[in-house]
């Protein structure tokens, strides 16, 4: 395989031990600069991509967290213009998820939920399920993880596929699956792995369920589990706009490399990161936030619904 244009998004944990530079957490002034200049926006574009304290600056890593182990070079919203990054366009206009392999009742994320969220956080862009491939028809070469016993995917296998499964009108499509992924013979596992060039990517969801690590599963693990795929599918989505990991803010484009570090991590992006999305789409800031908070609202996620409406309520003010 050639691996210089597949980058994991995760890094498995067996090279959690590589010594990196110390992470220096910006100053508030360096935070403000890197959503760039906002003096020729529109009030409600303004306070959208300002930070009035509702934001919660990048903390320092602890143990095994992914700026402990990464050095991150980050990205401005003006480096990010520089980069020149795709964008949709009249054609490539869709966004695609393709589930691939069993999803079990109760243990599996529901599908159409995620699409419904996929279509809030991306709002306006229009947002397709295609059809469950089947187990048998994946054309990867499997293995039995020696540590958990489990079946596991090749996930470079899945990614040299990918491309001739993407439909004409899509931007980006993202396969998803609850079969566990492994990059190379000498890794452990990997969450997922993209091919920005070719605008696929793929992640599973294997891990997200407590049961996996012989946690109590209760009344909150419907939600659990939902939140968990939710932000990893929004998460890889970002990457596919050309948004690098996030070191300014608290933000779900955050690296994680681990999954207490995923479940610390907030399911709104940043004033920087909603920026580049907001360049690429051109989204009204109160509209996405209303269609999140529905979808928030009917799923459970209170702290989530609670934050998109005072944030829509303090846009609302300056229209």
């Amino acid at each position: 395989m050639r691996f210089p244009k597949i980058r994991p998004w995760v890094i498995p944990l067996l090279i959690a031990g590589v010594a990196v530079g110390e992470f220096k957490v910006f100053t508030k002034e360096q935070r403000h600069a890197a959503a760039g200049t906002l003096s020729g926006l529109k009030p409600p574009l303004r306070r959208a991509f300002s930070d009035a304290g509702q934001f919660e600056a990048k903390k320092k890593p602890t143990g095994i967290d992914w700026l402990g182990v990464h050095e991150e070079p980050g990205q401005t919203f003006d480096q990010y213009l520089a980069s020149r990054p795709n964008i949709p366009g009249s054609v490539r206009k869709k966004l695609y998820v393709l589930p691939i392999g069993s999803f079990a009742k109760g243990v599996a994320p529901d599908l159409q939920k995620l699409k419904a969220y996929t279509a809030a956080y991306f709002h306006p862009m229009p947002v397709e399920m295609l059809p469950v491939v089947p187990d048998a028809a994946v054309p990867a070469k499997e293995r039995v993880n020696p540590g958990t016993g489990k079946k596991q995917w090749l996930s470079p296998d899945i990614l040299e596929w990918l491309p001739g499964k993407l439909p004409a009108d899509a931007y980006a499509m993202i396969a998803v699956t609850m079969t566990d992924l492994y990059p190379d013979e000498q890794w452990n596992f990997v969450f997922g792995q993209a091919s920005f060039k070719e605008r696929v990517g793929v992640f599973s969801f294997a891990r997200y369920h407590p049961s996996w690590a012989g946690e109590a599963v209760g009344d909150g693990t419907e939600t659990l589990v939902l939140g968990r795929a939710a932000k990893v599918l929004t998460h890889e989505m970002g990457h596919m706009f050309g948004i690098r990991h996030c070191i300014h803010y608290e933000c779900n484009m955050n690296g994680v490399n681990h999954l207490a570090e995923a479940d610390a991590a907030p399911m709104h992006l940043c004033p920087v990161c909603l920026r580049k999305v907001y360049h690429a789409i051109r989204f009204d800031p109160v509209e996405r936030y209303e269609a999140l908070s529905k979808f928030y609202g009917a799923n459970r996620l209170d702290a989530e619904e609670t934050w998109v409406d005072k944030e829509a309520a303090a846009i609302r003010e300056v229209r």
